[in-house]
Parts: C-alpha cells; structure tokens; sequence
C-alpha cells in the first residue's frame, strides 16, 4: 500500500505541473482537446497507456546493459 500511494503522489506531481508551471498554455491546450474528434483522443489515450504499459514493463523486468 506504501507504494502504491508514492506512485500516486508522483503522478499527482506530475500531472500538476503544466498547470502550476504553465496555466495559460493549459488552457490553450485544453481548447486544442475539446475541438478533437472522439476517435483522435481515443488514439492518443490507446498510444499513451501502450507506452505506459511497454515502460513498466521494461522496468519491472530489467532493462537490458547496454
């Protein structure tokens, strides 16, 4: 469970940067999203959590010397 709630805080980190960093970019940005058809943010969604997915993978099995 300790784990768990790090990992959840570092996305909370994470995911508030933009806009403590950025607000009016943010904004922009969320303008940009809402004029996007379904099936594009449905894409982007699918290619974000495959990403993801490969990165936890990788670091749960070792990344391989280089």
């Amino acid at each position: 469970m300790e784990f768990f709630l790090c990992v959840l805080g570092m996305v909370m980190v994470i995911e508030g940067l933009p806009y403590f960093g950025f607000p009016d970019k943010m904004k922009m940005f969320m303008e940009f999203v809402l004029e996007q058809d379904d099936s594009m943010l449905r894409l982007m969604g699918a290619l974000v959590v495959s990403m993801g997915l490969l990165i936890l993978f990788l670091a749960r099995r070792g990344l391989p010397s280089l």
